[in-house]
């Protein structure tokens, strides 16, 4: 090891020490998501993978001398920038990617451009650290439905579906989001990538390779749930879920892995031992160098704005009236709340939260509650995971999802009885009422970052049965739901 390169060495193993002890609080998180998620157990061996990926380039990184260059702050910066939008609007995924870019600015500051280059793939596959992909899970949940069901009528079984709920047999199957192989597709495009770099050089047979590594896990999914219904009506269902179990969890990801590697050995165009990239074209004097501690320096001051900044605005909040009621509606009237289907929306971190029945003349009765936050943070959310219409382990489950009514998503959900309800949901945040949870987060975002209406407000309204048409009535008398939140949160 050279001199150079023991400097600039010590100098980043200084740089991530201290940027990871000042975001502690997001690399807990991401440690104990990998750790506790079984999808996101594969994030675990990541790290691992791309020291190995730097170990094999060794030698060609030996022929490049690392610099300092100050163009790389952009990168920190915009990383920061994430880290704080995601403070802001209380969305992990933000503060987690941000964090992970830092750590690749800091390379590329302190290292170089040479350097950076030559380390391009192990970088870019460090992406895979961050959890993403959840948002899979109601689409794939679909196709495992359309996969099963025919499969199910083609061996005899008689089966009919309902969302993601299957009645086959002598029992009643739900496709829940464990269920919809969400896990092993995102596991298996880690793989995929990290495969199509090692083992291609051809950009299109790199491309085929990652659709197969997304198409054979969905189509293998599907063909397990099929099995373990099979299996429940030929035995009992505790057998065959047992069964399931241990394949799910132990055998199946290693199976496809190998049906890919399979699939892709002959197209395979890149020898084991080729060098990951040429040395000799990237000797070039890169421009705006700077000096090892200047740009040490640099990357430290630059990520320690963020979390000065999201100090700064961690205070802001909405002043919140000290009691608050259900509203009064012309025509409806409060009833006992049901003994029979009882349901209620979870939102643990609210500083004021409602719920009740109304009835009307004709005997129809809704449900109403109201989630009202004075502001917002980690562990303090309108919306995150496992809160709202359906917590964690709940025993609802959702069927599908309906037509929205009235600006409200709609939801279709189901409990042991069997009895279901339908669950219509509003949010409010800054100026803005709106059922799209994306847009609860940017809204947030603004209004954490540039001020205005910290108070975020949440109302649900459900009837049980399968007939909406109550929460429309209701609605009618009720009137505006921005009214409606912004009286609960005492701005009018």
């Amino acid at each position: 090891m050279t001199t150079a390169w023991r400097r600039h060495g010590i100098a980043l193993a200084v740089a991530f020490v201290l940027i990871l002890l000042m975001f502690r609080s997001d690399v807990g998180d991401l440690v104990q998501i990998w750790w506790n998620s079984t999808t996101f157990g594969h994030c675990l061996f990541i790290g691992p993978v791309v020291a190995w990926l730097i170990w094999q380039r060794r030698a060609e990184l030996a022929q490049l001398t690392p610099t300092g260059w100050w163009p790389g702050l952009a990168l920190v910066a915009i990383g920061g920038f994430g880290c704080l939008l995601g403070d802001a609007g209380s969305v992990g995924f933000a503060r987690q990617l941000g964090l992970v870019m830092m750590l690749q600015g800091a390379v590329v500051t302190i290292l170089g451009p040479n350097v950076a280059r030559g380390l391009l793939f192990p970088l870019c596959y460090a992406f895979f650290l961050v959890p993403f992909g959840e948002g899979l899970e109601p689409p794939l949940q679909t196709i495992t439905v359309a996969i099963v069901m025919p499969l199910l009528h083609l061996v005899g079984v008689p089966a009919v579906v309902d969302g993601v709920l299957i009645h086959a047999g002598r029992y009643y199957f739900e496709v829940a989001e464990a269920c919809s192989g969400a896990k092993f597709v995102i596991a298996m495009v880690a793989f995929g990538v990290l495969v199509a770099n090692l083992c291609f050089l051809s950009w299109k047979r790199r491309a085929i390779f990652l659709v197969v590594s997304v198409v054979v896990p969905v189509v293998a999914n599907g063909f397990r749930a099929f099995g373990t219904i099979w299996a429940a009506n030929l035995t009992s269902i505790e057998a065959a879920t047992g069964f399931d179990h241990i394949v799910y969890g132990w055998v199946f990801f290693a199976l496809v892995m190998a049906a890919v590697l399979a699939i892709g050995w002959r197209w395979f165009d890149r020898a084991p031992d080729d060098p990951a990239f040429d040395p000799a074209r990237l000797q070039a004097v890169p421009r705006h160098r700077t000096e090892l501690l200047v740009a040490t320096a640099l990357v430290l001051a630059t990520v320690a704005i963020f979390p000065s900044w999201s100090a700064a605005i961690a205070g802001r909040a909405q002043p919140l009236p000290a009691h608050i009621d259900l509203p009064d509606i012309a025509g409806w009237h409060r009833v006992p709340v049901s003994t029979r289907a009882p349901w209620m929306p979870y939102h643990p971190g609210a500083d004021h939260y409602l719920f009740g029945r109304y009835a009307d003349g004709s005997g129809a009765t809704v449900d109403m509650s109201i989630a009202v936050f004075g502001n917002q943070h980690e562990g303090k959310e309108l919306i995150a995971f496992g809160t709202g219409v359906l917590r964690q382990e709940d025993r609802w489950v959702r069927v599908e999802n309906l037509p929205a009514i009235s600006g409200g998503s709609a939801m279709r959900i189901t409990a042991p009885g069997p009895v279901e309800r339908i669950v219509a949901t509003w949010y409010r945040v800054g100026d803005t009422t709106t059922q799209d949870e994306t847009l609860v987060k940017i809204e947030t975002m603004k209004a954490r970052l540039l001020g205005g209406p910290q108070r975020a407000v949440a109302i649900h309204l459900s009837v049980e049965g399968a007939d909406p048409r109550p929460i429309a009535r209701f609605l009618a008398a009720l009137g505006p739901i921005a009214t409606v939140a912004d009286r609960a949160a005492g701005m009018r």
